[in-house]
Order: C-alpha cells, then sequence, then structure tokens
C-alpha cells in the first residue's frame, strides 16, 4: 500500500508559493471561525508530485490495457473530443445566458439531435436524460402518461430475462409492475412466453436489443407486432447500440420508444459515476410527451420551446451534460455515416473473432453467432474446484482487466465480454492467450488462482464489506 498524503508530512516544508498580501486587511464577522489550524498535510512540492503519480502508475485505464467488460462499452474515445469540448466557448457558458448569446450551442444541440434521429430512425430527441438509467426512467415517465392521456388503465410491463438490471427499477418507479418473460433455448425471446403474459393491462414491453447474451433477436418484427396488436408501446434499451449503428434504426422497424448511452456509444470515457448522457428517442405519436425544454429552429435562429401541455417536464436541471453532448456531436461529425458503421462492424467482428478463441477452453451456454458481446461459462472448471471469480481476479495478475461476472444470471458462472470495436487483433490474441492460460492453470494448478490476485498493490478483498464499509476519510482527530 501507498503511504497517505498525511502520512508524508514534514514539518516545515511546503510547496505553495502565495504572494504577499498587498491589499488592506478586512476582518471577518463570523459566528464559526476555526479555533486550530486544518491539518492539512504539510509537504513539498515534489513529495506531492511524486504521491500523485505514483497513485495514477496503480490505476488501470483505458491507456493502460484493455477493458473486455460485457455490456458495459469502456472503449477508448478520441482525445480530440477532451480538447473540444474543453474549448472556452463551451467552458465558459452560463446556463442563465440569454439564448440569443448562445446560438452556437443551441445550433449543436439541434443538430446532434437531428443525427440521432437519422442514426436510429426516430422521429425526437430529448438531450436532458444524463445517464443509461436516466433515460430509461424519462422513457417509462412517457408510457405512463401516454397512457394516462389516452385513459388507459396499464400497470404491466413486460421485461425479458436478459435484459439490463435497472430496467425493473426505472419500471417500479413509474408505477408499473414488472414482469419476466423467460429466455428461450436459444437465448432470444420465448415468444409462446411473451403471446401467453401479455394482455390489455400490459403497457411496455421493454427490450435490451442486442440483449445482454449479446445477440440480436431474430423475431423482431412478430415480436414488436404481438405487442403493438395488444395495444402497448416497445420500448428498446439502447445501451447496447454500438452494434447496431449504421445497420439497424430501431425507429424503422417500429421501435416506439429508445435511449442510447451517450457516454458508451458516442464517445466520453464512461465509468467512475459520469459525467453522462442518456438520451430519449420517440416516434412522432409519442413527441408531445418529451422532456421540456426542447430547442426549435425558426428561420436561421435557435430557441428554447416549453409549451408543451403533455410534456412529462423536466427530468434534470438546464439540458443535461453539454459538455458531453459535445463529445458525441464531434465523434459523429469526425466519423460520418460510413464510419459510423464500421464501428459497429468491427465491434461485431472482434467479439465474435474472441468468442471462438476463447470458446476452445470456455463453455458457451449460446455459441451464436453474436453482436457485440458474448457470455462465455467457467462452468467447466468448477470441477477443479475454480470459479469464474478465480479466474476474473487471475487476469488481474496478468495486468489485464477483468471482464463482468456473473451477470446475466441466466448463465451459469458467467464471464460477460466485449472486446468493442477499438481494440487491434494483436490485442484480442494476448487476452485469449491469457485466458487458454488460466484454464490451464485451472486443471494443473488450481491453488494459484485461489490465491490470485498476488500482483496488485491490494490481495483479494471482501468485494461486499469493500463496497459496504468503505474507508474513505483520514481520521482528523484534533480538527474543529
Amino acid at each position: 500500500m501507498s503511504r497517505t498524503i498525511f502520512e508524508r508530512f514534514y514539518e516545515g516544508k511546503s510547496g505553495s508559493f502565495i504572494p504577499r498580501n498587498d491589499c488592506p486587511v478586512e476582518g471577518l464577522d463570523m459566528l464559526l471561525t476555526r479555533k486550530t489550524p486544518t491539518s492539512l498535510p504539510v509537504v513539498g512540492e515534489q513529495e506531492v508530485i511524486r504521491h500523485y503519480v505514483e497513485l495514477a502508475s496503480k490505476n488501470y485505464h483505458i491507456d493502460k490495457g484493455m477493458y473486455p467488460l460485457g455490456s458495459c462499452t469502456m472503449k477508448y474515445n478520441p482525445v480530440v473530443n477532451e480538447e473540444i469540448a474543453g474549448l472556452s466557448g463551451f467552458t465558459g457558458l452560463h446556463p442563465l445566458q440569454d439564448e440569443t448569446d448562445v446560438q452556437g450551442a443551441l445550433q449543436l444541440i439541434y443538430d446532434l439531435e437531428s443525427s440521432l434521429c437519422e442514426i436510429t430512425g426516430m422521429d425526437h430527441f430529448s438531450l436532458q436524460p444524463v445517464a443509461g438509467a436516466h433515460g430509461e426512467l424519462t422513457g417509462m415517465m412517457i408510457a405512463r402518461d401516454y397512457f394516462r392521456d389516452r385513459k388507459e388503465d396499464r400497470k404491466t410491463v413486460l421485461v425479458p430475462d436478459s435484459a439490463h438490471g435497472t430496467n425493473p427499477a426505472s419500471v417500479v418507479i413509474c408505477g408499473f409492475t414488472p414482469k419476466t418473460i423467460p429466455s428461450g433455448d436459444d437465448g432470444l425471446v420465448d415468444i409462446e412466453a411473451l403471446e401467453r403474459e401479455i394482455d390489455d393491462k400490459t403497457a411496455v414491453f421493454m427490450l435490451t436489443l442486442p440483449n445482454t447474451l449479446g445477440l440480436f433477436e431474430k423475431e423482431i418484427k412478430k415480436i414488436i407486432g404481438i405487442v403493438h396488436k395488444a395495444g402497448a408501446l416497445v420500448y428498446m434499451d439502447g445501451a447496447n447500440m454500438n452494434a447496431l449503428l449504421g445497420i439497424v434504426k430501431p425507429g424503422d422497424i417500429e421501435i416506439d420508444i429508445m435511449h442510447l448511452n451517450l457516454h458508451k456509444t458516442f464517445s466520453t470515457p464512461h465509468g467512475g459515476g459520469g459525467p453522462g448522457s442518456g438520451p430519449v428517442g420517440v416516434r412522432s405519436h409519442l413527441g408531445d410527451f418529451l422532456p421540456v425544454p426542447r430547442v426549435l429552429k425558426e428561420g436561421e435562429r435557435y430557441t428554447f420551446f416549453s409549451d408543451m401541455e403533455k410534456s412529462v417536464g423536466k427530468v434534470h436541471a438546464w439540458y443535461g451534460n453539454f459538455n458531453v453532448l459535445v463529445k458525441a456531436y464531434a465523434y459523429i461529425i469526425a466519423l460520418g455515416a460510413t464510419g459510423i458503421r464500421e464501428v459497429a462492424e468491427n465491434a461485431i467482428i472482434n467479439a465474435n473473432y474472441l468468442m471462438k478463441k476463447i470458446s476452445r477452453h470456455y463453455d458457451l451456454k449460446y455459441p451464436g453467432p453474436c453482436m457485440h458481446e458474448f457470455v462465455a461459462s467457467g462452468r467447466n472448471l468448477k470441477q477443479y474446484g475454480v470459479r469464474t471469480t478465480d479466474v476474473a481476479k487471475r487476469l488481474l495478475d496478468y495486468g489485464i482487466h477483468a471482464p463482468t461476472v456473473y451477470f446475466p444470471l441466466i448463465v451459469e458462472e458467467a464471464l460477460m465480454i466485449e472486446p468493442v470495436e477499438t481494440e487491434k487483433k494483436e490485442t484480442l490474441d494476448h487476452f485469449a492467450d491469457v485466458m487458454e492460460k488460466i484454464a490451464g492453470e485451472a486443471r494443473n494448478n488450481p491453488g494459484i488462482l485461489h490465491e490470485a490476485p498476488v500482483t496488485t498493490p491490494v490481495r483479494r478483498l471482501d468485494e461486499a464489506a469493500a463496497a459496504r464499509n468503505p474507508e474513505l476519510c483520514w481520521p482528523l482527530e484534533n480538527s474543529e
């Protein structure tokens, strides 16, 4: 473990060089004034720099290695997009500025909405939601108000068991009751079960497409026909849209509502809690229910518009996370239509290539072909006393970030792997080679997997306790 910055305390050392005050000193008439020193660490400039460089070297990040995470596209994002989003013309904006002062920003919002409509085939988008789950929630609010407006008492939302875990939570918050639809033997929606469960009380069928097994619903048109015949809406969780870019337009196959994760699919580093962006798109019959304000173009001018009687209202302050929108817009403009499609094609090729190599040593419940991700299983290693969590921990010793494990729940000892479109063949080969070595270790020396990781700053933790009882603060005993 590294020493904390407090443990590097040297009396008399200081890295701060504050100029002498040449202004008149004014006293503060405050009731609560500090009576003791602040207990901040006192260290020299060089110590501060070395401390944080050491911490950074221990951190795992996308510039250091591959993230084979399934379901959470942790891909390389062009640094130039960060530079663009950091331009003072964007960062200097204030949300209270008059719209006549921010015409460029409004045009960017308007054009980005138009681009997302073109990519997805939806008629309208709102960029206000700031996360994928926030987009889901907004989508469910739209569905709720749509049926209220039609005076239809629909209470149930059908959710496949291969959906993202946040889907049922969004359903419940909006007053609906989730009901699980099982997958068939092929990992796709069991259409007979769907027909059995859907009725005039069904509000929405909430589908992750491609699903969390990395599979595209081959009978999607039939599924949508069944749902619409029952008078219900089809919601698409578009968090996996990076597999469909330029290939499938959800609006064209009559998906009614969907959300995107700009921070996954359209260039913003994902992870660490944000900031993100989860725009919601709808087809025309649901446009009146989108959040306000909207941005409209009147002649050559752009303006905010909030006079929408049926809107679900605001779902976030101002207009979402604007700088994430800037990165997404820059990404789309730079790639163009051809590049956008290549993103999806490369994601699919990489996933299928890696799936074939991994399948030599790990089980595959659903052998594919897959879309952007696949789910392997460590079930075949249980005979050696090795579990999937042991494989994940051993990967850390080889300098590779672990994939998502034990999700989706319908795959025993799941290893959910998504290589993304930006990893080259040599990187995929290295990952596959390491996975092969680990499978060999499981057969011949399983103890080494039980001890893993042995090369990381912190060994195997009690993960539940570490998450529930984190020690994040240095105890400042004498502070007042």
